[in-house]
């Protein structure tokens, strides 16, 4: 009798798509035989590891939609070597309070301050609070778009990147643009304003835009469009890269001392 029971339940679980109760209910239902826990109990234990199971399968399902090259959390960020970094507003972006008001951010500075890799970081805070997120460089991004325009699939493309509530350009300023990439960037980023955010990491001043760009007229209506209201983060500290390299020789000069 109990087995046709348990049979059935399993079933009735399986069609209200809940994978995990099905997954665990026989090692529940044993644990909670040998520990004599009522069925309210047992309920609540089967419907946490149910929302556990969709939560990671969810923050799963969006870092792979995000498709960042590498991952980069925040606990890998030594915040100690950048001590010229707002704290405030390093953990209002993590809050990802701007994403909820739509706000853009831009981080500007030199190669090798760790930009990209606070823009990953805070790409994977969006993550974990449900938010689409599409990690791109902005050269990758130009390239993916002239392609869908030969193939005449652009405005599917343009559509696609319109629904991401943060939507992180990585490396502006480091490859000039064509004319043509860059009306069709301004168009993917125009689209998205007041719309979702919009996470610029960029090595030039915004008075340098136009060697992007290439024309002031465009570049002028673009940075009025991505700078309003948005929260600019000037990355003017020594290289993160280079203090990590000079952390890493001296721990090994210190060992071989």
């Amino acid at each position: 009798m109990k087995e046709t029971i348990l049979f059935e339940l399993k079933a009735n679980l399986k069609d209200l798509k809940l994978s995990a109760m099905v997954r665990e209910i026989d090692v529940t239902l044993r644990q909670a035989t040998d520990s004599g826990i009522g069925y309210d109990e047992l309920l609540v234990d089967l419907t946490r590891l149910e929302i556990e199971s969709r939560a990671t399968n969810r923050l799963k399902r969006r870092v792979r939609e995000a498709k960042f090259p590498l991952l980069k959390p925040l606990e890998t960020f030594d915040l100690e070597a950048v001590p010229e970094l707002d704290i405030r507003v390093f953990r209002e972006l993590i809050s990802c309070e701007y994403i909820r008001e739509q706000r853009n951010v831009i981080f500007l500075g030199s190669s090798g301050t760790g930009k990209t890799h606070i823009a990953t970081a805070l790409g994977l805070e969006a993550c974990k609070n449900n938010y689409r997120t599409r990690f791109v460089t902005c050269y990758g991004l130009v390239n993916e778009l002239i392609e869908a325009r030969e193939e005449r699939d652009l405005q599917r493309l343009l559509k696609r990147y319109s629904r991401y509530d943060l939507l992180i350009l990585d490396e502006l300023g480091y490859i000039p643009f064509s004319k043509e990439g860059a009306e069709l960037l301004f168009q993917v980023l125009a689209e998205r304003y007041e719309k979702g955010s919009v996470m610029i990491t960029t090595n030039l001043g915004f008075a340098d835009w136009t060697q992007v760009f290439d024309d002031q007229t465009m570049t002028a209506a673009l940075l009025d469009r991505l700078t309003h209201k948005a929260r600019i983060v000037n990355c003017n500290w020594q290289s993160y890269r280079l203090k990590q390299s000079l952390e890493s020789g001296n721990t090994i000069k210190k060992e071989e001392a």
